[in-house]
């Protein structure tokens, strides 16, 4: 195996046994039942031989030169005693070997159970910086490939590498014990069978690792082909999403292929091992035998030797080719657990009980990589209760600048301050808690229509969901489905983008912070719609401060106060009739979507 790949192999490894934690000393203790099992399979043929020289001793000979009978003596008490103890060795074997794979196999399951956990918790400490960079298909195949691949391939291959080394090594003493020839005969002739092993080993590893590779991003691709099916088909790009798949799916053959050829071709060759060393010491023996050096329960012994030498060869080889595929999955588990987090808040202590919503940016800057900046010296105040509208062209910062308002980003520079408390001092979920949020995107998750509205808020009356609905145009469709609230709804439901963009407006009004964030809420509706919830926007804002983007610029005339940005910065702020006077970038915005005569 090249030194890198052997490095990664066993970096990946020790890494694993040191998560197993608390599973190590369980770990141990059933690698030593293993052994303990493997061991009492190794007494049976030298119990064999004995029971085969009885059985031989009592068998009736011809002498040829007297010309009569030699009858043997068989002591069949030996005999009977010997067969119950090898009965009782493999029995306890079998036992044993029972107790050791339901103790693997709990192991393996609840280490791959709190990957899985620990993968959940992980995603909830991740920047949105990473999946940014990151694709859906790819985390889902961590999660799901790679940890099923750990769960299903670690029980097998380490039970297998521990009783197949320790049942080599073994049948070597025994071997040696009882015939040093004959022992000889069986290890050289199985020698290349190790040198064969350690060649594939080296070529397959860099297989294995790109094959989990692959699928990760064969998972990529389905999932961002499925959930935007409809602008792949609208645009045609057919063609090009599947030149796309099938140049995934040849480097997922190719690597899957290797993998498997290589991982394959151990058996039969190693196989082919056994049965010449099988060979050769049927030979050997044979003539050991004639000259008088061995008896033919020797012979016998190490026929069962043979087997219990070259078995553990042949399955080595496969549980090489498992704990490969588990290093693999491995490498890919613990680089997404290795992931940069955000930074531990659980020692910040500033929160505001009683929120008025004065906000106030100072001199924000900010990029999404260190050298390219997009928010330059964004400073303004924003008073209690006061209605914001962000606008300007696409590119411009405004959803950036709620995503720092929100700290789903960090500011390079400057701050933001909620009530005189830099949010920098507040730990992240007591931002989020002030804020609901509408966005352009909508999303629904399996379950009720009941549980899509009320989301996390608790003790929500079916009075409260009515009202709400009947606020944001959406009562009339709730009365039309057969379970009313309790309908489930996913996100594949037949629902019409407008009544997805209402429940997720209902969902804030039920969530009542103090603080409010719409991002082009209304953009998914018709004009009709729109102007029922922009009736219950209104009220949703009044007395509380919120942040409108919107493109539409019809929505936010009644806005208290418009920042105008452009290239990341301020370059006009105002009310909406005090910015047309100005005949600045507004107006021009403005014009550009009405006739300035109405």
């Amino acid at each position: 195996m090249g030194g890198a790949k052997a490095d990664d192999f066993r970096l990946a490894w020790r890494r694993l046994f040191e998560y197993m934690g608390s599973y190590r000393i369980p770990f141990l203790v059933a690698m030593v039942i293993a052994c303990v099992g493997t061991v009492l399979t190794l007494a049976g043929p030298n119990i064999i031989s004995d029971v085969t020289d009885l059985i031989q001793a009592g068998v009736s000979v011809f002498d040829i030169e007297n010309g009569e009978w030699i009858v043997g003596q068989m002591d069949l008490d030996r005999i009977v005693s010997l067969c119950l103890l090898l009965v009782a060795l493999y029995a306890v074997s079998a036992v044993l070997t029972f107790v050791q794979q339901y103790i693997m196999t709990t192991i393996s399951q609840r280490t791959a159970s709190n990957f899985r956990r620990d993968i959940s918790r992980k995603i909830n400490r991740l920047p949105l910086r990473y999946f940014d960079s990151s694709t859906t298909g790819d985390v889902m195949s961590r999660v799901t490939n790679d940890v099923d691949t750990l769960g299903q391939s670690m029980n097998q291959s380490i039970s297998t590498m521990a009783t197949s080394i320790t049942l080599l090594a073994g049948s070597v003493i025994m071997m040696l014990y009882t015939n040093m020839t004959m022992a000889a005969t069986a290890i050289l002739s199985s020698l290349a069978g190790f040198a064969f092993m350690a060649v594939v080993m080296g070529r397959s590893q860099k297989y294995f690792d790109r094959q989990q590779t692959d699928l990760g991003a064969m998972n990529g691709h389905v999932e961002e082909m499925y959930s935007g099916h409809l602008v792949m088909k609208t645009y045609g790009g057919e063609a090009a999403a599947k030149a796309e798949f099938d140049g995934i799916n040849r480097s997922l053959y190719r690597s899957g292929f290797m993998s498997q050829f290589l991982g394959g071709l151990m058996m039969p060759f190693m196989n082919f091992i056994g049965n010449l060393g099988y060979v050769m010491v049927c030979i050997v023996g044979a003539l050991l035998c004639i000259d008088g050096s061995i008896s033919f329960g020797v012979i016998m012994a190490f026929m069962i030797y043979v087997r219990l030498f070259t078995q553990p060869l042949t399955q080595i080889s496969q549980a090489v080719v498992s704990m490969q595929a588990v290093a693999a999955a491995a490498e890919r588990v613990f680089g997404f657990l290795d992931e940069p987090e955000m930074e531990d808040e659980s020692g910040k202590s500033a929160r505001l009980d009683h929120v008025e919503g004065h906000v106030e940016f100072r001199d924000v800057r900010f990029g999404y990589t260190p050298d390219r900046e997009i928010i330059h010296g964004f400073s303004a105040e924003v008073l209690p209760g006061q209605k914001v509208a962000i606008v300007g062209p696409t590119g411009a910062g405004k959803t950036t600048m709620v995503n720092l308002l929100m700290r789903f980003y960090e500011v390079s520079s400057g701050d933001i301050l909620i009530d005189g408390v830099s949010t920098r001092d507040m730990r992240r979920e007591d931002v989020h808690d002030l804020f609901c949020m509408v966005l352009q995107d909508t999303w629904l998750f399996e379950g009720t229509l009941r549980e899509n509205l009320v989301y996390s808020k608790e003790g929500v009356t079916d009075e409260r969901l009515d009202e709400v609905c009947r606020a944001v145009g959406l009562y009339h469709y709730v009365q039309t489905l057969p379970d009313g609230y309790d309908t489930r709804i996913n996100d594949a439901s037949e629902m019409s983008a407008g009544q997805r963009q209402q429940v997720t407006i209902a969902r804030a009004m039920i969530e009542d912070a103090p603080l409010l964030i719409l991002d082009e809420a209304t953009s998914s509706v018709d004009t009709r719609t729109e102007r029922v919830i922009q009736e219950a926007m209104d009220r949703l804002t009044e007395n509380r401060t919120s942040f409108v983007i919107a493109h539409r610029l019809s929505t936010i005339r009644n806005s208290d106060l418009i920042l105008v940005m452009r290239d990341g910065n301020i370059i006009e702020q105002g009310t909406h009739d005090g910015l047309l006077a100005q005949g600045g970038f507004y107006a021009e915005l403005y014009n550009s979507q009405f006739d300035p005569e109405e």
